[in-house]
């Protein structure tokens, strides 16, 4: 076998560590040929399709990518902005603020990359970067707070892939899951409550989570029971009671069961039986998507409308809030205990100086916009 080169060993440096976010992925445009390229990486993971690969090879270049390519691109037109995918924008974004929350807590001699599982920067590419950089010890936080096989396990693929053609492996942990963390748990909890300390609190909250097949619960994947206990303890620290919120699945896709009960239809008959509003949130996505601004905010406000209801509020991902930039640092800095990443204390309260002037500053420059 053939391993790929290695940088150049300079003796004396100091081995550096890294954290990795990682998200799922976008297209690099909304065009019918970036997103087919996506779809096509994205639909070939046997994580995320479990159909024998022979029959899927002619079920998704004969009928999915011909026909859904086109359809899938004009959505993500629908929410593409300036900046490009939101997701995207939406990712790099954490990655940025998680640096720099890590520096306040006195760390220093690492960095933070971001990566997505399909398309770019992908995975492989971020890896032999940091390793390039003298990366030594990395930390792969994937942005997904429940683990499932189709997503965080296939993360864990694509590392081993890598670096199963790298001679000189670094150290390397993973963040799991973190669906019962009492950071993330938190960051929810004040996202929803700013949203209704400023909107009015609904008749009822729909904790809309990302949809798997059903065959993959029966097999033995955690994803369902990792959504319904970050529904709980986030009911519990909201003070609802079981009728003031509902669990729903969205995005089910094929003739196969997939996990219920299934958002849209749910949030129709929330209308038909007289709930005149709604609020939705989806916890299990940290980045605002196609999946929660097209699918949830557009199509599922259309379907609550048309069968009767009133009011559709939709409560943004946690994206750049304080408190979830907060969780991810302190989720990130668990996995890296050992490292030698904590800078000496007269450093540390220099970083912190400069941060607050820093805050100070911008606070100014908006007060003055």
């Amino acid at each position: 076998m053939t391993f790929l080169k290695e940088p150049p060993h300079k003796h004396g440096t100091v081995g550096r560590s890294a954290i990795v976010l990682v998200n799922l992925g976008t297209p690099d445009a909304p065009t019918r040929s970036a997103v087919r390229r996506y779809l096509k990486e994205f639909l070939s993971d046997p994580r995320v399709v479990e159909i024998p690969r022979i029959v899927w090879w002619f079920i998704l270049n004969l009928i999915i990518l011909p026909f859904r390519s086109g359809q899938s691109a004009k959505k993500y037109a629908s929410i593409w902005t300036r900046d490009g995918s939101p997701l995207k924008v939406h990712t790099a974004a954490q990655a940025q603020l998680l640096r720099g929350a890590l520096g306040e807590r006195g760390h220093h001699n690492f960095t933070v990359a971001m990566a997505m599982r399909y398309g770019s920067p992908s995975l492989p590419e971020v890896l032999s970067k940091l390793k390039a950089d003298g990366v030594e010890r990395i930390a792969v936080l994937p942005a997904y707070p429940q683990y499932s096989g189709t997503t965080t396990g296939s993360i864990y693929d694509a590392v081993f892939d890598h670096y199963g053609t790298v001679r000189n492996i670094p150290e390397l942990r993973f963040v799991r899951n973190y669906h019962d963390h009492e950071a993330y748990i938190r960051a929810l909890r004040l996202s929803v409550q700013a949203h209704w300390e400023a909107h009015g609190r609904p008749d009822k909250l729909v904790l809309s989570f990302h949809g798997v097949p059903k065959r993959t619960l029966m097999l033995g994947d955690p994803y369902h029971c990792e959504c319904l206990k970050t529904a709980r303890l986030l009911a519990a620290a909201l003070k609802l009671t079981p009728d003031q919120y509902i669990v729903t699945f969205q995005s089910r896709f094929g003739k196969a069961e997939w996990l219920q009960p299934y958002t849209a239809p749910t949030v129709a008959q929330l209308a038909r039986d007289g709930v005149k509003r709604v609020d939705v949130l989806c916890p299990g996505f940290t980045s605002d998507c196609l999946e929660t601004l097209e699918e949830i905010a557009m199509e599922v406000r259309h379907d609550f409308e048309q069968a009767g209801g009133r009011e559709f509020h939709y409560i943004p991902c946690l994206n750049e809030s304080p408190a979830w930039i907060a969780a991810m640092a302190e989720i990130a800095e668990q996995h890296m205990i050992g490292w030698p990443t904590q800078m000496p204390a007269a450093q540390h309260e220099e970083v912190k100086a400069d941060a607050e002037i820093g805050r100070a500053a911008a606070l100014k420059l908006g007060a003055a916009d």
